[in-house]
């Protein structure tokens, strides 16, 4: 895809972040990653980001994520595939060149490793990335890499393939000022853990849509959620949110790395083999596993 054929696409509705299966070794599980991607691509998400966070990109080595891409792209069908990149600039573009050779559609780039960093050591990375391939490119801002919006716009300037913006920081008086300063010059999506908790105030803050990570194992009720907002179906909203979101949101917060480990599980539970977490995180307890189970019910894959 070209850079404003995946921007396009990024727009057009509800995206996802697949977790990434792995086998007893802790490796890399293809088969049951790929039926797990053809399963979502049935739904009616137009782009899924491969090794992104829930797909625990700080727990890959570079190399492991070309080969996830591949994957990916292999059972997806027409679905566009967008791979996770990040790191420092250095490892970045050679990461963000791999992953354009294993036929990503795209790439977001997430925030760098661990230190903060100035504003325009934060132009620098980005614009070199951005700059080392020809596929369109998304900026992550969340933690230690929160662009300002004049630094935002200077890469709007100088980075043509520079096509989306996600944010993290759930910051609404920042964003509202970015899609107020940059207006359609990118695609704007709501990235706070479990999106839908924050979609109404990102669509009023002139978001287009958002990535579910519940869709990696409810994508029905993902979908008749995001369809339910975008028709202004408030009182629909609510009695999804009261019925699911909010008791999912009580069990992910049980303990820290559960935005992960529990999307995990729930992809476990619908029959997908998609191993456990690695470390540094952790698995649900079977008790916590079972209140998942509880609420699933309803969705449960036959």
């Amino acid at each position: 895809m070209t850079p404003q054929e995946i921007k396009a696409a990024l727009g057009a509705g509800l995206l996802s972040f697949p977790v990434t299966h792995f086998d007893g070794e802790g490796q890399f599980q293809a088969e049951s990653y790929r039926r797990h991607i053809e399963w979502l691509s049935g739904f009616e998400a137009p782009v899924l980001f491969a090794a992104g966070g829930t797909g625990e990109f700080f727990s890959l080595s570079p190399d492991e994520i070309p080969g996830i891409v591949k994957a990916a792209k292999e059972a997806s069908g027409k679905t566009a595939i967008v791979s996770g990149c990040g790191f420092g600039s250095h490892v970045g573009t050679e990461l963000a060149k791999s992953v354009e050779k294993a036929g990503a559609d795209g790439i977001l780039l997430l925030p760098h490793y661990l230190i903060d960093a100035p504003q325009e050591g934060l132009y620098q990375h980005v614009k070199k990335i951005c700059q080392s391939v020809g596929i369109g490119v998304m900026v992550y801002n969340r933690d230690n890499s929160v662009l300002s919006v004049d630094t935002l716009k200077r890469l709007c300037d100088e980075c043509p393939n520079l096509v989306g913006f996600k944010d993290g920081t759930g910051d609404i008086g920042l964003v509202r000022q970015i899609t107020a300063t940059m207006g359609d010059r990118l695609t704007y999506l709501g990235g706070m853990p479990t999106a839908e908790l924050f979609a109404e105030a990102y669509l009023g803050a002139g978001f287009t849509t958002y990535s579910s990570a519940v869709f990696n194992f409810v994508p029905g009720l993902a979908v008749e959620f995001y369809k339910a907002l975008r028709a202004g179906e408030r009182e629909h909203c609510e009695k999804i949110l009261r019925d699911f979101f909010y008791p999912f949101m009580a069990i992910r917060n049980r303990r820290k790395g559960y935005a992960v480990a529990a999307i995990k599980a729930g992809v476990r539970l619908q029959g997908f083999d998609a191993g456990k977490v690695r470390a540094p995180l952790d698995d649900l307890t079977k008790e916590e596993e079972g209140m998942l189970l509880d609420l699933i019910g309803p969705w449960k894959r036959g």
